[in-house]
């Protein structure tokens, strides 16, 4: 006979917990549990069963696997965080019984953990961490950007920030930004790092502030988090390339608005000296390490500040000689051995041209154009850029230098201004363009004409050098097949009489629209044309395209119609009204597209 399985200690009800069964199990706040499943990657399950999982009970819980309750026991930071519960009683006690000397030493032996373990758990090779570091980069700039209050603090801003002018010297320095894209939402950047693509999100320069509904507690422990994982890159990345870690800040410089200039890169001395045959060494003891780091670090802030990034970002002397490669020749091929890569001979490979974009150039940015974006992008592919003083200290060179081949500039022109750039241009042949230039030669990877982008021009869109969504639109692809016929049709009709012509537009374009378009819509559709400069022909162009996406719509939706219906009717209610909001939203981006093909047409026909 077997063994009897009691009800609730095996399947669904053993392999989930309930949120209340694991902090009970736990023996910590709700607070703490959540920081925890944050910090070590533990997220709620959804069983097959809730009801199996509950134990019968049918209540709304949230559920998560036993094992990894069971992994959280044995957690070191659970142990610090209930010594952190004692030690806040403790000093509680003390401050009300007003015993001032007892409630300072206890401040002084505070309870504190570190995420390093944590970090070597989640990451176990560099090339992981290097992977997930997105939303650490956006969550960084994010709060570089935020004022300072009661919630975020002063010197967490400035972490950030630091950070922040880290990750961008290192972009800077190794010349590894692909992509750039100026959205609403903020300016979109991705860099090749270790062949990885890291894409990251930062807010424009605006005053941000912080809803009074948004838990800043969950943000702050995911940022716990994430500055601990962007200390290990960074110091990984900076070793690599040769550099101390961390630059050297100049406070002088920063309190100037030197923004990135008032970090100044260091070449690593990498030479080792071998001890002697008869010398014993000491072991040394964590205080003194920390001591010569402290040492090394503000002996570092203290000197090299006059040296310039620009002198830094050339390639590093190799002093650390290359591995050599003994080749040992098989015993079934007696042919010679090929000679295999080095981590030496795979970084001396040349990088593409495309890096150095902005080399043979030399850019000064307009006192209304965002400093900080534009000195990124430029020097990310080798080009030198200057700034007027308003715009902060440290440039390299002022608006009369010679050397100046573009100016970045963003407003409209003024004649006979004399406040305008615009009159220097033949002494200086100086070529000025608007700030978008730059964001589509790097995306192009080729330096565009400037006559497009020239001051007060309007502008070509600026599309987004990212993979785009399908059916997505696109105002540089090629007509399909039915817009096609639409323009062989125009061109033949262009050859008769103009005075025909029109007569036959008008006749077609009236047939063509739908039944429920009567002709005053049509008449109104004209005028507004008219009055926007918009020629006939294109005006009858934008009428067979709308009518073209109906028809074809229609079509769809015909074909369609009967297999969907039969589809809907074996689908449960749930998942009935879900499948009906997914066809909205793409009926929705339909009309989108439209939308952007002929807007104020599509805008008076709806009526």
């Amino acid at each position: 006979m077997g063994r009897l399985r009691k009800k609730g200690k095996a399947g669904a009800a053993k392999a989930y917990m309930t949120r209340s069964a694991a902090v009970k199990k736990l023996q910590c706040s709700l607070a703490d549990f959540r920081r925890l499943c944050i910090l070590k990657g533990i997220f709620p399950r959804e069983p097959r069963n809730k009801k199996k999982a509950n134990k019968g009970s049918t209540a709304p819980t949230s559920f998560y696997y036993s094992k990894d309750i069971a992994y959280l026991l044995h957690e070191p930071i659970l142990n610090k965080l209930r010594d952190h519960k004692a030690f806040a009683k403790k000093i509680s006690r003390a401050l009300g019984r007003g015993e001032w000397s007892t409630a300072k030493h206890l401040e002084e032996q505070k309870p504190s953990y570190k995420l390093d373990h944590i970090i070597k758990e989640r990451y176990p090779t560099f090339v992981d961490a290097v992977r997930d570091i997105d939303d650490a980069l956006c969550m960084i700039f994010l709060f570089s950007s935020l004022p300072a209050n009661d919630r975020v603090s002063a010197a967490l801003v400035a972490n950030c920030s630091r950070l922040a002018a880290e990750w961008q010297l290192y972009i800077m320095h190794s010349r590894s930004l692909r992509k750039v894209f100026l959205s609403i939402k903020g300016i979109y950047y991705q860099a090749d790092v270790m062949d990885q693509n890291v894409t990251w999100l930062v807010p424009y320069q605006f005053t941000q502030n912080i809803p009074s509904d948004v838990d800043v507690r969950v943000m702050l422990t995911f940022l716990e988090l994430y500055q601990t994982l962007l200390g290990f890159v960074f110091f990984k990345l900076y070793t690599d390339a040769g550099l101390i870690y961390p630059p050297a800040l100049d406070a002088s410089r920063d309190e100037a608005g030197a923004g990135t200039g008032a970090f100044s890169l260091q070449v690593a001395d990498r030479t080792v000296v071998a001890p002697e045959p008869g010398c014993t060494t000491k072991k040394a003891s964590s205080k003194e390490v920390r001591r010569a780091i402290k040492s090394i670090v503000t002996g570092n802030s203290g000197s090299g500040h006059d040296e310039s990034m620009d002198v830094v970002d050339q390639a590093p002397k190799a002093t650390e000689a290359d591995e050599e490669f003994v080749p040992h020749p098989s015993t079934n091929d007696s042919g010679a051995t090929a000679s295999l890569p080095t981590f030496q001979s795979l970084s001396s490979i040349p990088r593409p041209n495309s890096s150095s974009l902005f080399s043979p150039y030399t850019f000064f940015l307009s006192r209304e154009v965002s400093r900080p974006v534009f000195e990124f992008l430029i020097r990310s592919f080798g080009g030198r850029v200057g700034w007027p003083p308003p715009s902060g200290s440290g440039s390299p060179f002022t608006e009369s230098d010679e050397s100046i081949t573009h100016v970045i500039i963003d407003r409209p022109t003024a004649a006979r201004d004399n406040e305008s750039l615009e009159g220097s241009e033949p002494k200086g042949k100086r070529k000025y363009v608007q700030p978008q230039w730059v964001a589509d030669c790097i995306n192009s990877g080729r330096i565009l004409l400037e006559d497009l982008y020239r001051q007060g021009a309007t502008l070509p869109p600026h599309l987004s050098p990212f993979d785009a969504k399908p059916g997505a639109y696109d105002p540089t692809a090629t007509l399909s097949g039915d817009e096609s016929e639409a323009s062989i049709h125009e061109e033949k009709e262009s050859a008769g009489d103009a005075e025909s012509e029109s007569e036959e537009a008008k006749g077609a374009a009236k047939k063509a629209l739908p039944v429920h378009v009567d002709a005053e819509s049509l008449h109104a559709a004209e005028l507004a044309a008219e009055v926007a400069g918009v020629e006939y022909d294109e005006f009858q162009k934008g009428v067979r395209k709308l009518e073209t996406a109906r028809r074809g719509a229609a079509e769809k939706t015909a074909k369609q119609g009967e297999e969907e219906d039969m589809g809907k009717v074996l689908l449960s209610n749930k998942k009935r009204k879900l499948y009906e909001r997914m066809k909205h939203s793409q009926r929705k981006q339909e009309a989108e597209v439209c939308f952007m093909i002929f807007p104020s047409l599509f805008a008076l026909l709806m009526l």
